[in-house]
């Protein structure tokens, strides 16, 4: 099990930018995958990007372009680099790990990210 810990969100106008991070309990080197989820008010949770162990990275098609995955094993961290946010994209961010490709999913605990001007 992995204990995941969220922060970067706020409050940012439509278009800016924020950058969130997720910082781990242990070596992220060799975990399968991490990634973010978010969920708006009334919205089913999705998935809004990954990254695996490789690097190979992959994004929903309503942020491709916008948001970039990356990782810093060094600082056993993930980054969520999210630019000209939309205020659709306002939700609960979560970060994710699955340690194994057959292993369960770890979530931290959550940071909002609000888009209003």
């Amino acid at each position: 099990q992995v204990q995941l810990v969220e922060s970067g969100g706020g409050l940012v106008q439509p278009g800016g930018s924020l950058r969130l991070s997720c910082a781990a309990s242990r070596s992220i080197f060799s975990i399968y995958t991490m990634g973010w989820y978010r969920q708006a008010p009334g919205k089913q949770r999705e998935l809004v990007g990954s990254i695996t162990s490789g690097g190979r990275v992959t994004y929903a098609d309503s942020v491709k372009g916008r948001f970039t995955n990356s990782r810093d094993n060094a600082k056993n961290t993930v980054y969520l680099q999210m630019n000209s946010l939309k205020p659709e994209g306002a939700a609960v961010y979560y970060c994710t790990a699955r340690v194994t490709s057959f292993g369960k999913l770890d979530w931290g605990q959550g940071t909002q990210v609000t888009v209003s001007s």
